[in-house]
């Protein structure tokens, strides 16, 4: 219903103002939110009562005063967080973070020799066992889960992961019914721009596309807030984008497409049968180049040229405010990153400011927040209604299928 919308859109507006200035008087946000201060009131209100926004002590030191400051609330005493997990090839990454994507917790999950019929599940029971770890009373809003591969999030579906022959797979619904909890699924190239969006350089709201560089190869594209996922959701997918200058050959039949050049499958395999690492590894690798291996830095170099040379392809296409990197070396180490970005100037017909090209604002922590995003988007796009899904109250949110968990571990990890 109308009604329906502009009350999310105001609500929104409210919660993304106090993101971007808090903390922020009810009067400012109505000025910078182009809302009136009677509107800006009464989202305020619920808000509040929805424990996302909380009330700082005013200018007198008293609560509740006209010019009283609002902020999101972040706070380690009653401060929602939301649960993030990356599921990657080699393991899966749990987080918790808060409403200004910080990350507060994470734990690795290593996946090998498990079998990927039965990961899910694993992976399932695993986080289950964070959560109840690192629960300190907060109010969990829910999980957000992100990985490579075709994803549709509407349907909360898993179209294809050729990598850990996932198809059709409702991950959403398991991990819900599993946990007990409010979960929201998309792809990580995606959740990666969506942080950028929400909390990362202000040029990313404009348009912004963002590479990802992991063992699967994905892009997303972003203009004016909003991350393009277009019919079925299936935008983003580049691994068959031909490098220039490339020559390895793919298992599609052609010869130098990105995800045969310049995977972390690809750079592993190369690295083993160059003799550099023994375990075809990118953090290995790296951790190799870092500690003086020529051979490991030149293996790096290498690929982060051939990414700049696909990435001055996107630039040319999409001409965005900004552009965003994974890679593991170039968020890792500033030298490949200008690597990266020497390739791309050398080739792009549209953009001669290398500056455009970043890693993500999150540096190492990109994915831990990545994934937790996927959720906190949703909150940001209509904070009440998600309150509404979630049963989230000031004091927590406890579906009927989780009981509430208590114990002292809270922080990073």
């Amino acid at each position: 219903m109308a009604g329906d919308s502009r009350t999310a859109a105001n609500a929104a507006a409210v919660l993304r103002t106090v993101l971007d200035h808090g903390p922020v008087a009810r009067s400012d946000i109505a000025g910078r939110s182009g809302l009136s201060a009677a509107a800006v009131s009464r989202q305020a209100t619920g808000l509040l009562q929805a424990g996302l926004l909380r009330e700082l002590p005013g200018p007198g030191g008293g609560v509740g005063r006209p010019r009283v400051p609002l902020d999101l609330h972040t706070g380690a005493v009653g401060g929602p967080v939301a649960a993030g997990l990356h599921i990657g090839v080699p393991a899966s990454t749990f987080s918790l973070v808060d409403l200004r994507g910080r990350l507060l917790a994470r734990r690795a999950f290593p996946h090998e020799g498990r079998d990927p019929a039965g990961l899910s599940g694993e992976i399932t029971a695993e986080l289950g066992r964070f959560l109840a770890a690192f629960d300190s009373g907060r109010p969990l809003l829910g999980v957000g889960a992100a990985l490579g591969g075709w994803v549709r999030p509407d349907e909360g579906v898993v179209v294809r992961h050729p990598v850990l022959r996932w198809r059709r797979k409702p991950l959403a619904a398991e991990l819900s019914g599993a946990l007990g909890l409010p979960v929201r699924i998309d792809n990580h190239a995606r959740a990666v721009a969506r942080a950028e969006i929400l909390f990362g350089r202000p040029e990313a709201r404009r348009s912004l596309v963002h590479l990802f560089i992991g063992n699967v190869v994905d892009a997303a594209f972003g203009i004016a807030g909003a991350v393009h996922q277009g019919p079925g959701s299936a935008a983003g997918d580049v691994a068959h984008l031909p490098v220039p200058g490339a020559t390895v050959p793919c298992a599609c039949g052609r010869t130098g497409c990105l995800q045969a050049t310049a995977s972390d499958t690809a750079l592993g395999a190369e690295a083993v049968r160059r003799g550099v690492v023994p375990d075809p590894s990118v953090p290995l690798l790296v951790d190799a180049a870092a500690t003086g291996d020529p051979r490991a830095d030149l293996l790096l170099r290498e690929r982060a040229r051939a990414v700049g040379r696909a990435a001055s392809l996107l630039l040319d296409v999409f001409n965005p405010a900004v552009m965003v990197v994974t890679e593991l070396a170039s968020v890792l180490h500033e030298g490949y990153l200008d690597e990266l970005r020497g390739a791309a100037m050398e080739l792009s017909h549209v953009c001669d400011d290398p500056e455009r090209i970043v890693a993500p604002h999150a540096g190492p922590a990109v994915l831990p927040e990545a994934a937790a995003t996927v959720l906190l988007s949703r909150v940001f796009q209509d904070p009440l209604g998600a309150a509404r899904e979630g049963e989230i109250t000031p004091v927590g949110m406890v579906p009927a299928e989780r009981a509430p968990l208590h114990s002292s571990h809270d922080g990073p990890a």
